[in-house]
């Protein structure tokens, strides 16, 4: 029951986060480009084999070329959002990134369990619908966070005040996903206290089945899923979105910005900005 694809951009200098490539019985890698360096391949702590779409997500940083202190800190800047990619996605939202209208529910949402951060729901609403709230969805999802449609009879209210619960009200969609992301969450840490599910955490301090890895897990294909896998089903369907969301977070946290004119809550294609298709 995951969300639907939101847009994807690239531009001539720049940081690429997300998840790229197909490993057969290895750890996921993420390649990091930084304004024309050499590609570091980092190894995303056991989140991942056998990943094969396509889902690396391309964020900018105005203009070309640069001098050494450009670079040093386009450096310090992939170094934190590789960090933030890592986290706990809970994060201070970066309310110019998303549309004006969005930020208060967004905000809300993000604060109705203490697992579930607004970063989190702006990534997700993002991948859902990319921020369009007439989109429908394949299985009769309607609304900005696309929820299914049982899913948000389930955590939907009447969240805007307008005397009706409808997924087609933004406030009511993206409330309603909060909630069913905290229920998820909650889930998942029984999982972890009652050792269905065992976290690990390796010598370079990333960690397999995290309560926000669960619950994202949970949120794609199901909590039935995860509990069965005892942990973060080793499964495109599971990989590729958790990564996918935490992709997003560095962006919606203000470190990686798109470029100026940039839509907030949708990540610029080649020709938005005006740099090369690939």
């Amino acid at each position: 029951m995951g969300a639907g694809e939101g847009e994807e951009g690239a531009g001539s200098k720049a940081v690429m986060y997300g998840v790229a490539g197909a490993g057969v019985g290895g750890c996921m890698m993420i390649p990091l480009a930084v304004a024309g360096a050499v590609p570091l391949i980092i190894v995303f702590g056991g989140l991942g084999v056998l990943l094969a779409p396509l889902i690396a997500l391309i964020l900018l940083f105005g203009g070309g070329g640069g001098s050494a202190d450009d670079y040093s800190s386009d450096n310090d800047t992939a170094n934190q959002m590789l960090t933030v990619l890592q986290g706990d996605g809970k994060g201070e939202l970066d309310t110019s990134t998303v549309p004006a209208d969005l930020v208060d529910p967004i905000q809300k949402a993000g604060k109705l369990c203490d697992a579930i951060g607004p970063i989190v729901i702006a990534s997700q609403v993002e991948k859902a619908s990319g921020f369009n709230s007439a989109l429908v969805g394949p299985q009769g999802e309607v609304g900005i966070s696309q929820l299914p449609p049982d899913i948000f009879k389930q955590y939907g209210k009447d969240d805007d005040n307008n005397g009706k619960t409808q997924a087609t009200d933004n406030a009511d969609s993206i409330m309603a996903q909060g909630r069913y992301m905290c229920d998820l969450a909650s889930q998942g840490q029984k999982l972890l206290d009652d050792g269905t599910v065992v976290k690990t955490t390796d010598k370079d301090g990333n960690t397999t089945n995290s309560v926000l890895d669960l619950a994202l897990a949970g949120y794609a294909i199901g909590m039935d899923a995860v509990k069965a896998a005892k942990g973060v089903p080793q499964s495109n369907d599971a990989l590729s979105y958790v990564l996918a969301i935490r992709a997003q977070f560095a962006k919606y946290q203000g470190i990686a910005a798109p470029p100026t004119g940039a839509t907030p809550g949708v990540t610029p294609s080649f020709t938005e900005t005006g740099a090369p298709a690939a």
